[in-house]
């Protein structure tokens, strides 16, 4: 018992530490903004909206934590079966949103959520539900795609939004899955590798991701659009040098970096607290993941493993791509840095995940 104490309130630590910090650099970042812009807006504003976003995450993540990781693969096929028709209703006039030339918001009561970031989860749960009830040994190639099929829908409806990055990562971390449940490969590998040139060509093809990727290569070539907040990251993240500026002395959030409090929030931060800061934050996440994996293979049960080790992979392959796009080593992926970076549906995705990771870590003996 003490032992799954202190895991619990291991990763609970730099959870928390993360999501202040990420507080204040969202009000950090947010308030420059709206004084620069002398905009009407209250300089509060972003930072109350994370703040109760926060406080609904923590209550969804005790619920998931109360509720069990056992009750929640139960009810795993209703909820990506209403998260499907949720991502339905993306693409619905009056009720999806668009931004950035993509539609991934629905707009319910005035407040935008995010159905993607929900079904990276429940994937996962689904996928573990549906593999704990089959044979292995008896497992034949029909019998696997037909195990895939519902997750299919949910897949190409995120990848049509488009949200490439968040498609990617779902599969990526069911090929872990695949992996820990032992599934042979010439069902998987073969026919994922013809799909994936299938889906990069088809990517390629489109204006969205051509412009992406030549951002990627050369962001000088548009300065004023596509190419201007990797560029502007480059410099936040390089000029913090060793130890940063300082807090509250970024000059890249004076509207040089456009809304950095999403997706490039780490770029703000390595300019304010340096390399050091930089290296505090990977190891955070360095030692949640390794938490993560340390309940996983503890766990006494195979469901516990597969959930545990699935969400602590989708945590930190995120935080992974962040970082790597801020740094500009990554094309842009359209994902932020969880705990850390503006958004109500990531939190409270990330909340849940978090909350059946420490039910598996509580229901060891």
């Amino acid at each position: 018992m003490h032992k799954v104490l202190s895991q619990t309130r291991q990763l609970l630590i730099p959870v928390i530490c993360l999501f202040v910090m990420g507080l204040v650099l969202i009000f950090n970042t947010s308030s420059a903004e709206v004084l620069d812009h002398s905009s009407n807006k209250s300089t509060h504003l972003a930072l109350i909206r994370q703040i109760c976003y926060g406080v609904f995450a923590f209550g969804c993540g005790y619920a998931a934590f109360s509720y069990g990781y056992k009750r929640l693969l139960q009810a795993s096929p209703v909820i990506l079966a209403f998260l499907s028709f949720l991502l339905i209703l993306v693409f619905v006039p009056k009720i999806g949103l668009t931004a950035n030339g993509a539609r991934r918001w629905i707009s319910i009561a005035g407040i935008s959520v995010q159905p993607s970031e929900f079904v990276k989860f429940f994937a996962l749960l689904y996928f573990v539900f549906q593999i704990l009830k089959v044979d292995i040994d008896q497992l034949n190639m029909r019998s696997f795609l037909r195990l895939l099929a519902p997750l299919a829908v949910p897949l190409v409806l995120i990848l049509i939004e488009p949200n490439n990055g968040t498609c990617a990562v779902i599969v990526l971390a069911l090929v872990v899955l695949f992996f820990l449940t032992k599934i042979p490969f010439r069902y998987w590998a073969l026919p994922m590798v013809v799909c994936g040139l299938v889906v990069v060509g088809f990517a390629l093809k489109m204006p969205y991701v051509q412009a992406r990727f030549e951002v990627y290569l050369h962001p000088e070539l548009d300065l004023k659009g596509k190419g201007h907040q990797p560029y502007q990251a480059k410099i936040a993240s390089g000029s913090g040098g060793l130890w940063g500026k300082g807090p509250g002395k970024s000059v890249q959030k004076l509207s040089y970096l456009p809304e950095a409090q999403n997706d490039y929030i780490a770029a703000i931060f390595a300019e304010e607290y340096g390399f050091i800061g930089m290296l505090v934050m990977i190891l955070a996440y360095s030692w949640i993941v390794y938490l993560g994996m340390a309940i996983a293979f503890d766990a006494q049960e195979k469901a516990g493993l597969y959930i545990a080790a699935g969400f602590t992979f989708l945590l930190g392959f995120q935080a992974f791509l962040n970082l790597g796009v801020v740094s500009g080593l990554l094309p842009s992926t359209g994902l932020n840095l969880p705990f850390f970076s503006q958004g109500g549906s990531s939190l409270i995705g990330n909340a849940m995940g978090l909350g059946a990771l420490m039910s598996v870590a509580k229901s060891e003996k």
